[in-house]
């Protein structure tokens, strides 16, 4: 169980940091877990540990239309159709089942400019996130 909370403190430690690099994003707790908005209205992110006794750890992500039904047939291992939010097309990412943290970081950049007003997404590629 202590094996679990260090995953998870560390995976919240390297999504933070991730999404906190990015212009203009914010934290803050929204239904007990750990989400990060763009300019403090757009929620682009959401870690998730268990939730509602589900097992799974990882985050839900804004995704562009269409993705998410792609990426859950290609690697069904990874991807979900998270609840509350999977009917927008947000997309579901497992961290406890070794996705790499270069290709999850791309996900949580691509969720942010999905919500992200133009001028703010353009910023990402100056800043070579």
């Amino acid at each position: 169980m202590q094996e679990n909370h260090q995953l998870s403190e560390k995976a919240v430690q390297r999504l933070r940091a991730t999404c906190m690099n990015l212009p203009e994003a914010s934290e803050r707790l929204s239904h007990g877990s750990p989400s990060f908005f763009v300019q403090d209205k757009k929620c682009f992110v959401v870690f998730v540990d268990d939730h509602h006794g589900d097992g799974n750890m990882g985050v839900w992500c804004a995704a562009p239309p269409g993705v998410q039904q792609s990426l859950m047939e290609e690697s069904p291992d990874w991807f979900f159709k998270p609840p509350y939010v999977g009917h927008r097309g947000w997309i579901g990412i497992r961290l406890d089942r070794n996705l790499g943290w270069d290709e999850f970081e791309e996900y949580v950049i691509d969720a942010y400019a999905t919500v992200a007003p133009p001028k703010l997404s353009a910023r990402i590629e100056r800043t070579n996130l």
